[in-house]
């Protein structure tokens, strides 16, 4: 039979990490670095260490004692870049909301290096921040989402809280909140409306297999085609990242190629929209005269150039990610776990319908 060791409420010891290694039946380095998040470790180990946890109520008692030791009244986001538009205006809605609730915004920058997001995660949660927001697009494959969910275990027991925003869960019984957009309504929305005015030759740029974002849209994209009856082709789904080189990279070459085989471009962000625009116009394609073009997230430069695009509540996103925490840490029993927020169309002027040989003109 296991003994637990007393609580303080009883009047005698609190549990300590010694009492967890034990009754694991592993070192108390093992468990450390476990709880840590710092070191890989074995599955079966792991797992042992987290049910000695709970068993034993170690992260109440470690959770109590990182808020009485920690005074800090500070919120951290990280993202990868602070230049982009998407991360910029994200960070501002965190901003927005820390200064709300008297709290200071710590900012972190990744590149888009896991192991920058690792360390960075890591020195957040030595400065105890009181929480720690994650921003945007990952290749989330089965290691990174195991490393993250001890992260996200570690940041528990310092009394801190893991925030994914814009990202999905890492999995059942991972302390971690979300709060995302609906990034595959909105592609399937994009997508219907370019299939509603007739097009039937769509070009989707910015393809990235394992990356969380451009999946999801893609798979708003796929959807629309199937239920307009669209034969999927994947000939126009075009791969690439989300920079507004890319997309004046990718219409460039397919151009050189031959002539256009696509009525339409649908762009996994504005940025790409406004490289293959330049691309278009520099070889004599008018939008939308002759090429439709839209977009995603309605950030600059979309107004500028009157492009159709689907709109993502940025700041909201950064606002609700930081509400969601601490009202985790105050521990309050009707928060959600996982928030979606909508996203809309934005109609401009860069799609025109496809007249078709035979059809009655206005």
């Amino acid at each position: 039979m296991v003994r637990r060791a007393a609580s303080d409420s009883e009047g005698r010891r609190p549990t300590t990490i010694r009492d967890v290694a034990a009754h694991a039946g592993v070192s108390v380095a093992t468990v450390s670095r476990i709880l840590s998040g710092t070191y890989p470790s074995a599955p079966a180990t792991r797992s042992k260490v987290m049910r000695a946890v709970r068993e034993l109520d170690y992260v109440a008692n470690a959770n109590a004692r990182g808020l009485a030791g920690a005074s800090s009244r500070s919120v951290a986001i990280i993202v990868n870049s602070v230049i982009s538009p998407h991360y910029a205006h994200v960070a501002q809605g965190v901003q927005t909301q820390a200064a709300i609730e008297g709290k200071l915004c710590i900012v972190g920058t990744t590149g888009g290096d896991p192991e920058r997001e690792f360390a960075t995660v890591q020195l957040m949660r030595e400065e105890h921040a009181e929480c720690v927001i994650l921003v945007g697009n990952v290749v989330a494959d089965d290691a990174y989402r195991q490393r993250m969910a001890d992260y996200a275990r570690a940041l528990a027991l310092a009394g801190s809280q893991l925030v994914l925003c814009g990202r999905p869960a890492l999995g059942p019984d991972v302390p971690a909140l979300v709060v995302e957009y609906d990034n595959i309504g909105g592609a399937y929305a994009i997508t219907s409306h370019l299939l509603s005015t007739g097009h039937r030759r769509i070009l989707f740029l910015g393809r990235r297999d394992n990356y969380t974002t451009p999946e999801s849209r893609i798979a708003g994209y796929r959807k629309a085609l199937a239920d307009y009856r669209v034969p999927h082709d994947p000939g126009l789904e075009v791969e690439g990242s989300m920079e507004r080189r890319e997309g004046y990279r990718m219409i460039r070459e397919r151009l050189a190629a031959g002539p256009p085989d696509f009525t339409a471009v649908f762009a996994g962000n504005d940025l790409l929209a406004a490289g293959a625009r330049q691309a278009l116009r520099e070889h004599g394609l008018r939008v939308p005269d002759d090429i439709s073009l839209v977009g995603f997230d309605d950030l600059p430069p979309a107004a500028d150039i009157d492009l159709t695009t689907v709109h993502v509540p940025h700041e909201e996103l950064g606002r609700t990610a930081v509400r969601m925490a601490l009202e985790r840490v105050r521990d309050k029993s009707d928060m959600a776990e996982h928030v979606m927020l909508g996203t809309h169309i934005v109609m401009r002027d860069s799609v025109r319908p496809v007249i078709r040989a035979g059809a009655p003109t206005q």
